[in-house]
Order: structure tokens, then C-alpha cells, then sequence
């Protein structure tokens, strides 16, 4: 088996399997298994015939539903005895597998066939290469031998999650193996030509799960239900007539949306389903990820608005929790339910490490009205956008400081901002930095948000004192920022102020979003959009995060020199904002190219190396593939150039 790995997504669950659909357990640099809410469900699913692990005819390509073509091991003077047609498929909280054996003898066969399965019920954040490991006291699995399959439970304290495996036609036998893992085995009669099928069904049931899953039957019907949720998604939408490729990446990215929806509730314990952040390690509910999402798609599909609004809502803080970063008013940065958040051995069952995430709540809330003219929500969460402004103007920073600040978190995140790795923030030779931190593009954030509430305030609220002063406070962040920011010598904005007002001057592309935001007076809007698609900045398929040429570049730094596709959105968005058409559309026909090139689909991220020396994007090693921002990003830049 090789160490590729392919993605089976579907609401909060996800399948990484390999080329000939097996699951291994080994912990690589991808988590492999079958996941739910944040736990391994399935850490080994590996087909055996006859004893042996067979080879594989037709790998796993990428799609929905994995299929495999696979035979025993042999000679080429042996042609093989049998041949394995294998089917899987994922759904909420499932894992449906077909297997067809065909014989091609004209002679009665006998196949031993076996699958061996286990259930870690592993963290997901245990899987992450990051060293850390976890005490989990009085921990405890069980399983448990039934009429057609087998059954694994965990159990740590109140904790209780299971994972359930049945087949149909039931083994004749299930074997324990001395690792913890159980076999199941069947002995196959074939007559001449003939096929004998079976099927697998794997039923997760994590902690906390509250209602029975319904599981189809096989991988075909949960490709039809998946089929059938994509095209609704789809559906409606008018794609550019004279713009195949970026018809094509709309299509898809959508598809992606429509595949990466989880569970989330509202204020009133409604039911919701909300874009997640991406697969295969965010499959949750992130805040910047999902507003971003929104607002992407907001033109085209505003019910992924109307649900993410109230869901973060729910999540917003009411009282202070250093642990957390809580403070009243503050709009989540991650929700998570696995084991380890539950037990409070990582700090993100409810997080809100983010300095931008709540002004981005509330443009979005405006955006959203302005667009479809829904002034019912704006009014239901009037208390939660006042509140979200209220944390801006004190706890976030704006009145003490003139800025939204953050400070690094020791248990979580050292950045809180979008580029949230360490040492992201920075200054052309690489120093991070210290102290308090005045990010530019959370800024520009903070400045539309304010413009766009005082407008919520004004037309469905009938505040016009209010109003008044939250445009009062955006004009005067808009005059203190072009003084403070703006780098003369260098006529660009710096990336970032620390505690002692010193500007960190790393050219970076967080600029762009000081054009999207509207923060920059024109004349200075329109050097830094031109400047943005120079050489260094500008790799051919994206505006790279940092401007090469500088010491802190590096082209497969995660943040440093790397291009994002949600980030060069933004940008596209900002520089025909601005103006800058043909800007925009070089941005977008580079986008739209990196899309082309890997099947229509536009990865979390892509490395920096320029078009002039790689015909081909280069991949960044640990990108999620599934990201909601980028499956939406297309959409943003059909809003920002439409078809040209």
C-alpha cells in the first residue's frame, strides 16, 4: 500500500482510505480511518484473500465513492483466479463497503476472504505531528462478538462512543487476532464465472450522538443521495458561458460545500448545517472559516448565511474564560467534540482565539441583509452583533488601543489572525512578533464591520444615534490606521504593529484585504493593488502570502511565501473594488488555472514557486484538499470579474 490517501467526505464524517481502499492505522503526516466528531472510528479495515493482501488492478481514483479494482498476487504465466470489484462509501456517521468476487476459472472455486477491523477511538489531536501526548486515565475498550459482525465500545468516565461492523451475507466466523483487532472470515463456494457479493457496514456512534443513524444499504445508494445533495447545491446557479474553467470550478466547489456541511444548533437549539472549515483535520465548525465561506457564496447561495449567523450566535461568549480567550461579546474560533476537548486537555471544545472573527460576524450579518433584504435575522440577533461590538470597542481594543489586538495564547494559538502559525507575523528579515498584536487586515475588518452595522442600525434597528457612532468611530479608524500602518518608504501598508507601535514591514498580502475591506483612501488602494501583481508578489497562479525576495520567504511555508486560495479571493475582490479590473482578472485567470490543473478543485493551499519556472502548481505538503473557503473562493471571484 502506498502512502497516498483518498478522502470519502460527508457532513462530519470523513473516510481516508488508500489506494486499494484499505485502512492501515499508521500515523503518517495524514490521519487515516474513518472519523467522527473529531474521533477515529475505524483505525483498521484491511481485505485479505486466501491470506494474503491482494494487488491492486485499479486504484482508488479520486471522487464521492471510492472503487478499486483488485486480484491475488501471482505470475505472468498464472493469470489471476479471481477478480475483486470493491466499493465504499461514507455517510453521516457510516461506512458502507461492497465487495464483489468474480471467479474467472471455468471451475468450481473456493475463496477465503477476510476483513480485519478495529476501532482506536483515537483524537484526532493525538494524530497530529506535534510531539504532544495525552493521559487517559482509566480508559477502556471492549469488544464484542455479534450474530454478523463485531462490536468496539470506549469508555473513559462518562465518555462512551462505539463503532458497530456488520456484514451481509454474516461471517463465518470473526477471529481475534492478538492485537486488539477482529477478523472477519468467509468461506466463498464459487461455481464456474460466478461472483458472490458482500457487504460491510460500519455504524459510529460517538460520544454524545443523540439520535439513530439510518444506514443505506450500499455504497451505490449513498452515492445517489450525495449525487442528488450536490445537485441542489448546483442547481440555479448562472456559471460563465465564456469561461468554461471557471464554470468548471464553481460547479465543483459548490459540490464541495454541499459535502462539507456539519451539524450545528441556534440560539433556540435549532437545527442547523453549517459549511466546516475543511477535511481532512477542521471538519468543525471554525468561525473565520465559515464567515468567509458565507460571504463567498452569499450572492449564490445566502442560505449557508443564514444558518452560519445563528450557529456562531449560539457560540458566542458571555463571560471572560482565559483558558478559552473568552471574553463577553466575542464570536467563536473553533468548536470541537472530541475527547480531549471534553476532558479540557485541549482548550478547543469552545475557543475563541481569533481577533477576527467577530468583526467579520458582522459583515457578514450586513452583507447578508443588504443581499437578500432579510431584515427578520438582522433583528433576532441585534443582541449579538451590539454585543459583538461592544467586544471590539473594549475588550477587543479599539477604544484603549485604537486597534483590535491579540496577545499569543501558550495552550493555543500563537497568531489570531488568519495566518495563525507561528512566526507568521513578522518582519521582512523574519523576526516575529513580541507583545500585543495590531494585525493590519484585522483593520480593515473592523472598519467595514462597523460601517455596515451602523447601516443595520440605521434601516432595520431605527438607531440613528447609534449608527452615528459606530461610522464615527470607522472614520476615525480609517484616519489613525493610513497613519500608522502606511510605510512611506516602502508605499505599502505593514503587515502589523507590535505592543510598541514599531511597524513590521514584511510585505505581505494581507494588504489586499485593506482593499476588499475598503480601509485605504484610493490613491494609496490603487499603488497597493498594483503593487500586488509584481513579480515577487505575484507567482502566476496567486498573490503570494509574502513577497519573495525577502528573508522571511520561503515558498512551502504555510504562511510565509505560500498562495491561499481564499486569500487571493479577497484580493480579487478588493482590486476590482478598487477599480483595478484588469489586476482582477489576472489574479482570477491564475486561480482558475491552478484549478484546471487539479481536476477543477482548488486546494487549501499551493506552494509558492512561480509559473515561469513550474508549468504545473506544486502542492503543499499538508493542505487540506476539502477546504469550504477555497470550494467557495471560485465563487467570489465569478462576483469579483463575472465571466471575462
Amino acid at each position: 500500500m502506498t502512502d497516498r490517501h483518498h478522502l470519502l467526505v460527508r457532513g462530519g464524517t470523513f473516510a481516508a482510505v488508500g489506494d486499494g481502499g484499505d485502512i492501515s492505522g499508521v500515523r503518517g503526516g495524514s490521519p487515516e480511518g474513518l472519523f467522527v466528531r473529531d474521533a477515529r472510528h475505524l483505525s483498521r479495515w484491511q481485505l485479505t484473500v486466501d491470506g494474503a493482501v491482494p494487488e491492486t488492478l485499479t486504484p482508488v481514483a479520486d471522487g464521492d465513492t471510492a472503487r478499486c479494482v483488485l486480484v491475488p498476487r501471482g505470475g505472468r504465466n498464472e493469470p489471476p483466479a479471481y477478480t475483486i470489484f470493491r466499493e465504499q462509501a461514507v455517510g453521516d456517521g457510516s461506512f458502507v463497503e461492497s465487495l464483489k468476487v468474480t471467479s474467472n476459472r471455468p471451475v468450481p472455486t473456493t475463496v477465503r476472504l477476510a476483513v480485519t477491523a478495529d476501532a482506536d477511538f483515537t483524537d484526532q489531536f493525538e494524530l497530529r505531528s506535534d510531539h504532544r501526548t495525552y493521559t487517559k486515565t482509566g480508559a477502556t475498550r471492549t469488544r464484542e462478538v455479534l450474530d454478523s459482525g463485531v462490536e468496539f465500545t470506549y469508555r473513559r468516565g462518562e465518555w462512551r462512543s462505539c463503532t458497530t461492523v456488520t456484514a451481509e451475507p454474516a461471517p463465518d466466523a470473526v477471529e481475534e487476532t492478538g492485537t486488539g483487532a477482529r477478523r472477519l472470515v468467509w468461506t466463498l463456494e464459487l461455481a464456474p464465472h460466478d461472483t458472490a457479493e458482500l457487504t460491510l457496514r460500519v455504524v459510529a456512534r460517538p460520544h454524545g450522538a443523540k439520535r439513530a443513524l439510518r444506514v443505506p444499504r450500499s455504497p451505490a445508494a449513498l452515492s445517489a443521495e450525495l449525487i442528488a445533495l450536490e445537485g441542489e447545491f448546483v442547481e440555479g446557479v448562472a456559471f460563465p458561458t465564456g469561461w468554461p474553467e471557471l464554470a468548471a470550478a464553481c460547479a465543483r466547489g459548490l459540490a464541495d460545500l454541499a459535502s462539507l456541511q456539519v451539524p450545528a444548533t441556534g440560539p433556540d437549539g435549532e437545527d442547523l448545517r453549517v459549511p466546516a472549515a475543511g477535511a481532512p483535520w477542521f471538519l468543525t465548525l471554525l468561525g473565520r472559516d465559515a464567515l468567509l465561506t458565507s460571504l463567498f457564496a452569499l450572492p449564490y447561495r445566502p442560505q449557508l448565511a443564514a444558518a452560519t449567523l445563528p450557529a456562531l450566535a449560539a457560540h458566542q461568549a458571555t463571560e471572560t474564560g482565559p483558558d478559552a480567550v473568552a471574553q463577553p461579546g466575542k464570536i467563536v474560533h473553533e468548536v470541537r467534540h472530541g475527547e480531549l476537548a471534553h476532558f479540557g486537555q485541549v482548550p478547543f471544545g469552545r475557543y475563541y482565539g481569533s481577533v477576527d472573527a467577530t468583526p467579520l460576524f458582522l459583515v457578514l450579518l450586513g452583507a447578508y441583509v443588504e443581499q437578500t433584504g432579510d431584515v427578520a435575522l438582522a433583528r433576532r440577533l441585534e443582541p449579538h452583533a451590539r454585543a459583538a461590538i461592544g467586544w471590539m470597542l473594549d475588550h477587543g481594543g479599539l477604544t484603549s488601543r485604537g486597534y483590535l489586538v491579540y496577545r499569543a495564547d501558550q495552550g493555543g494559538l500563537a497568531n489570531q489572525n488568519w495566518k495563525d502559525s507561528p512566526g507568521s507575523i513578522c518582519s521582512s528579515d523574519g523576526t516575529r512578533a513580541s507583545g500585543a498584536v495590531m494585525a493590519a487586515g484585522a483593520q480593515g475588518y473592523a472598519y467595514d464591520a462597523l460601517r455596515r452595522t451602523a447601516w443595520v442600525a440605521r434601516t432595520v434597528w431605527g438607531d440613528e444615534t447609534y449608527a452615528a457612532l459606530l461610522e464615527q468611530a470607522a472614520a476615525d479608524l480609517r484616519d489613525r490606521f493610513q497613519q500608522d500602518f502606511w510605510m512611506r518608504d516602502r508605499a505599502f501598508p505593514a503587515l502589523a504593529l507590535d505592543g510598541e507601535g514599531r511597524r513590521l514591514d514584511a510585505l505581505a498580502s494581507d494588504a489586499g484585504h485593506l482593499l476588499w475591506s475598503g480601509l485605504l483612501d484610493k490613491e494609496y488602494g490603487e499603488v497597493v493593488g498594483r503593487r500586488l501583481l509584481e513579480p515577487d508578489f505575484f507567482s502566476g497562479w496567486g498573490v503570494r502570502t509574502l513577497a519573495a525576495g525577502q528573508a522571511a520567504y520561503h515558498p512551502l511555508s504555510y504562511h510565509r511565501g505560500s498562495v491561499w486560495p481564499h486569500d487571493n479571493a479577497l484580493i480579487t475582490l478588493g482590486l476590482a473594488r478598487y477599480g483595478l479590473h484588469d489586476e482582477a482578472r489576472s489574479v482570477a485567470h491564475g486561480l482558475v488555472d491552478a484549478a484546471t490543473a487539479a481536476g477543477h478543485r482548488l486546494p487549501e493551499v499551493i506552494a509558492g514557486y512561480g509559473r515561469d519556472t513550474h508549468r504545473e502548481p506544486v502542492p503543499y505538503p499538508h493542505a487540506c484538499v476539502r477546504e469550504a473557503r477555497s470550494a467557495a473562493a471560485p465563487l467570489a471571484l465569478l462576483t469579483a470579474v463575472g465571466g471575462a
